[in-house]
């Protein structure tokens, strides 16, 4: 989402500045490892959230590769606790698995790219101190996403929440409410309401709702996981 996706998906991360790649090495020699082209109408931060606990124990998450099926606990619970629908929470997660999703990793690219964004659901500082405001997890910190991706899942629940509030009673096209939630997600609030309104989405965000319907029924197997 927050990353505001380039074409290529995974291939662009194959190919890393050197500062980064030379941090992540250092990071896991170390052991630090742990567990759209369219318009802004107005301003906007996309998100493509006393500590709250998850609803079961977290998957460990020693390195870059992980399935988002593993959390569908997660996603079954704080969709439900924000109101929105599990499927689309886990295509979220699948649209936003397309670089290392490591601790050491993220963080190293963040001091090259400031502006990066954290965790499994690729949210921005911004969007997760907005969105974080009197709810359960008020008290963490966005520094945080990279090793709680129990905490990652809440937020994107409630940044989608939010999304939801921000839709008009009727839209221009043939969107679904939940792309259109989605379309919200990677581009913000404001460009959700200008896709609304019949602008026609810009290529990133044209490819993040194409790849959204490819994951959506992957997504669904998904939450449908019980073991």
């Amino acid at each position: 989402m927050a990353e505001r996706h380039r074409r290529g998906g995974r291939a662009r991360w194959m190919v890393l500045p050197a500062a980064a790649l030379a941090g992540w090495g250092c990071a896991h020699y170390l052991g630090w490892s742990s567990d759209a082209g369219s318009p802004s109408p107005t301003p906007s931060h996309p998100a493509s959230v006393a500590a709250s606990a998850p609803p079961s124990p977290t998957p460990s998450a020693p390195g870059g590769a992980y399935d988002p099926a593993a959390y569908a606990p997660q996603v079954r619970t704080y969709a439900e606790k924000a109101g929105v629908s599990a499927q689309l929470l886990m295509a979220i997660l699948y649209n936003e698995d397309y670089k290392p999703h490591d601790p050491a990793f993220e963080r190293s690219w963040q001091k090259y790219k400031p502006d990066a964004a954290f965790g499994i659901a690729n949210m921005h500082r911004a969007a997760f101190d907005q969105t974080k405001r009197g709810r359960d997890f008020a008290s963490r910190s966005w520094q945080e996403l990279p090793d709680d991706r129990a905490l990652a899942v809440e937020a994107a629940a409630w940044y989608l929440h939010d999304m939801s509030k921000q839709l008009p009673a009727h839209w221009a096209g043939s969107y679904s409410r939940e792309e259109l939630m989605a379309l919200g997600y990677n581009a913000g609030g404001g460009n959700m309401a200008a896709f609304a309104r019949g602008v026609k989405p810009g290529s990133q965000a044209a490819d993040y709702l194409a790849r959204l319907r490819g994951n959506w029924d992957k997504a669904a197997k998904a939450v449908a996981r019980t073991g």
